[in-house]
């Protein structure tokens, strides 16, 4: 494996594009890495937190169950998150700083300059200044007192742990952690969930497709019968727009587009109060689906302090506190809530490095930074800001400043955030007011949340920024790109970008979209409301999985057998495709049709076959294979040429299924002949079937989940499982995007939970993949918040 071909695997990794079957170019070089016990990297094999460790913090102790997850204890509250960090440097550290590297745009020094353009466009984004910022906001906070005693301890395993595997392979040497470090994975993840360039590509549609084929394809919101919220209240927004807003070159939109939150990415989540269950006790449930990685995107842990923290559940690695988890009065979990935080501006601009806002000349707060590049030259990038935020700049033609194309950026993670403040009080909520009192400080991203706590309560709400937009002092919807110069889409005073933000200027908590104490509620990033008091987002996701969890949920309640955990974790790996039901019709048209006459062609299961099929995603059945493949081929078949012919770019985003199963049969889009583009889809299908020398589902459907280095001894095995983008048990094969966390949690001990793969990074340790099995045959583990016996790292009074 040479050094090039490693570099590259890692950036397509981190990105999320993926690399397969990466040659072994560098034989010689494999073997002296590799050898069975002699090779370098086997230096890594020892990596153990283990034994005892010097803290600066006072005592702690930390006990490893049966799945590798550290139970930690002590009476400090910094010498409980000092272990924390000790326990994610030493399972976690190269992930942990390859994101940060990957945020600050500081990937290129280490692989080279196939990550410049990553590089670059985090660097103009400026994510490290929002991070500085953050930082400086919280230092000298008791989160912030917290938050260094962890960073501390990420450091402490840095010193005395041996320096893991993928360091080794790419022959540079980690760096110390920082607080800046834990608050930019913190912004990575709120941009990976609210960072959407759909204004974006909506404006291109609009350029291309025009206005009335635009919002037939890309609707906001889509007409369907099951938000989250199932019974209105609020009163109607005022807002205005303008179809003569500025289109963005398609260059810069493809560009952008590597670098925005994945359209795919969703979850699901529910709390039933005590009225509905045998217990008599509220349960939740919650399963977000992230991207599929090796490691996984969490780390479990169960933390215990002074009283009242005692919490178990999961974190990012490189960020100390649980996010989704259960502490001893209440039991939470969030799931995307798809609100538009994010809005692009261009500029009148002059030569001198100006731009015009409303009256006024001002200038471009510019610097020069450098990209380290590993064998290669150095890359210098202009990082710009406005009034506004950032300015993302392309250059089409190198250097050449008349061709660039700019975009000015509010986004509200560019500010000062409180979030991992609210995160930290959450853990030690004492009950429902405690919860709801940390979440008003959940600053971004701006998520669905579900609680429920011993006490019976149960609650839901939206938490985050959510900027109130104006154009000359009216509400505007933040659903095309705004001219900066004319003051188009301002927003309210309260945001600071690179600064400290108030609530000013953004929806006031208590009219955002809530319910407390609901019987039970479902989310699964379908619209919050039918009636929503303000402008809260361009565009949610099908209803496909909420439709199905408020089916599951409906009838349950409408029978005499009561819920209880048993039936949540059933609902949660409910694989029934709400796609099917929609679909139906067109694939008995496709049938009634006749398929066009094929040559070679052995399909495992026939078209016809799909009409008495339960819509199933099962691995063992051929009928999903076909369904699955059928429905790629026919939005392929509806759309793809047109696309083509209006010149969108080959990777433009085409409309989601349920707007092209909504479509009237007779619409232009099928040339008239729904029936026809659906048989000849079904062909494609069949062919596609045929030509892999695939028989049932599952051997397409496989877990796909890479290590950054994409080398079959690292990356996990290729698992057959359940599930779809249409069901509730959410998987996406090919893109490895699906169940991040299976998580139901009850109050009468009972809660379990599963992660898609082991606790530890550490590719020789048992517990690299051991859960991946269970997760893939949908099984559980228990998330009892009980410390095992023994010791297996004691932390002791010391400076180290």
């Amino acid at each position: 494996m040479n050094k090039e071909t490693t570099r590259r695997a890692v950036l397509s990794a981190v990105l999320g594009a993926g690399v397969g079957g990466m040659a072994l170019t560098d034989a010689r070089s494999y073997l002296e890495r590799f050898a069975p016990g002699s090779g370098t990297v086997w230096g890594a094999a020892n990596r153990n937190a283990a034994g005892r460790v010097e803290s600066p913090y006072g005592a702690a102790t930390v006990s490893y169950d049966d799945d590798h997850v550290p139970h930690v204890e002590a009476d400090d509250e910094r010498a409980v998150y000092f272990a924390v960090g000790y326990c994610h440097g030493a399972d976690r550290l190269f992930q942990m700083d390859l994101y940060r590297r990957l945020m600050a745009g500081e990937l290129s020094a280490v692989v080279g300059d196939v990550a410049v353009d990553s590089d670059v466009f985090h660097r103009q984004l400026d994510f490290a200044g929002a991070a500085e910022a953050t930082w400086e906001r919280a230092e000298g906070t008791p989160t912030g007192d917290v938050v260094k005693a962890y960073v501390d301890g990420v450091n402490r395993a840095l010193e005395q742990e041996s320096t893991p595997l993928e360091y080794r392979l790419l022959s540079f040497e980690p760096r110390e952690w920082t607080p800046t470090a834990s608050l930019l994975i913190s912004k990575q993840i709120s941009w990976g969930l609210t960072g959407s360039f759909r204004t974006l590509r909506r404006a291109l549609a609009r350029e291309r497709l025009g206005s009335e084929a635009t919002e037939e394809l890309y609707p906001r919101p889509m007409d369907h019968g099951v938000p989250i919220i199932r019974e209105s209240g609020g009163g109607a927004s005022v807002v205005t727009g303008s179809a003569d807003a500025a289109t963005p070159e398609p260059g810069l939109v493809s560009w952008l587009e590597s670098f925005g939150t994945d359209p795919g990415i969703g979850s699901n989540s529910w709390v039933l109060s005590g009225e509905q269950t045998a217990s008599g006790d509220p349960i939740v449930a919650n399963d977000p689906h992230l991207n599929l990685t090796v490691p996984p995107v969490w780390y479990e842990q169960h933390v215990v302090g002074p009283d009242p923290l005692d919490v178990r559940g999961v974190c990012f690695p490189g960020v100390p506190f649980v996010i989704i988890g259960q502490n001893h009065a209440g039991a939470w979990g969030f799931t995307n809530a798809g609100a538009d935080v994010i809005d692009f501006y261009t500029y009148e601009t002059t030569g001198d490095g100006s731009y015009r806002y409303g009256e006024e000349t001002r200038e471009f707060d510019t610097r020069t930074e450098t990209v380290e590049v590993a064998d290669g030259e150095d890359v210098a990038v202009t990082v710009k800001r406005s009034v506004h935020g950032s300015v993302l700049t392309q250059y089409p033609d190198g250097d050449d400043f008349e061709q660039a194309d700019e975009l000015g950026v509010a986004w509200t993670g560019l500010s000062a955030t409180r979030t991992v403040e609210a995160v930290r009080e959450l853990n030690v909520a004492d009950g429902l007011e405690e919860a709801a009192a940390a979440i008003r400080k959940f600053d971004e991203p701006t998520q669905n949340f579900v609680y429920a706590d011993a006490d019976g309560d149960t609650y839901y709400w939206v938490t985050g920024q959510i900027p109130i937009r104006t154009t000359d002092g009216e509400p505007v919807q933040g659903t095309r790109v705004f001219d900066g110069s004319a003051r188009e889409g301002e927003w309210g005073p309260g945001y600071t970008p690179f600064g400290e933000s108030s609530w000013e200027g953004f929806v006031p908590y208590e009219e955002k979209p809530g319910v407390r104490n609901p019987d039970y509620l479902a989310t699964a990033n379908q619209r919050l409301t039918d009636d929503p008091e303000h402008y809260l987002s361009e565009g949610y996701a099908p209803p496909f999985r909420g439709g199905r969890i408020y089916d599951r949920l409906d009838e349950r309640a409408a029978s005499d057998e009561s819920m209880d955990a048993a039936f949540a974790r059933d609902v949660q790996l409910d694989v029934v495709d709400g796609r099917y039901e929609l679909f139906r019709p067109i694939v008995g048209e496709a049938v009634e049709e006749g398929l066009p006459v094929m040559v070679d062609v052995d399909p495992p299961v026939s078209p016809a076959a799909l009409l008495d099929w339960d819509g199933g995603m099962r691995p063992g059945d051929p009928e999903p294979l076909l369904f699955e493949h059928w429905l790629r081929a026919f939005r392929d078949r509806t759309f793809e040429a047109a696309f083509a012919d209006a010149g969108l770019p080959e990777d433009f985003s085409k409309p989601n299924l349920w707007v092209l199963g909504t479509l009237p049969p007779d619409s232009e889009w099928f040339d008239g002949d729904r029936a026809a583009v659906a048989a000849a889809a079904m062909s494609d299908a069949l062919e596609t079937l045929s030509d892999e020398g695939w028989e049932d589902y599952g051997d397409w459907n496989r877990v796909r989940f890479e290590h950054p280095f994409d080398q079959p001894f690292l990356n996990y095995d290729q698992l057959r499982t359940s599930g779809s983008p249409g069901t509730v048990r959410n998987f996406r094969s090919e893109s490895s995007r699906g169940a991040s966390w299976r998580m139901v949690a009850t109050f009468d001990g009972e809660s379990r939970a599963i992660l898609p793969g082991g606790n530890s990074g550490d590719y020789f340790s048992d517990h690299y993949d051991d859960q991946l099995r269970d997760w893939a045959d949908g099984e559980y583990k228990s998330m009892a918040r009980t410390v095992p016996d023994g010791v297996d790292v004691t932390f002791e009074e010391g400076d180290g």
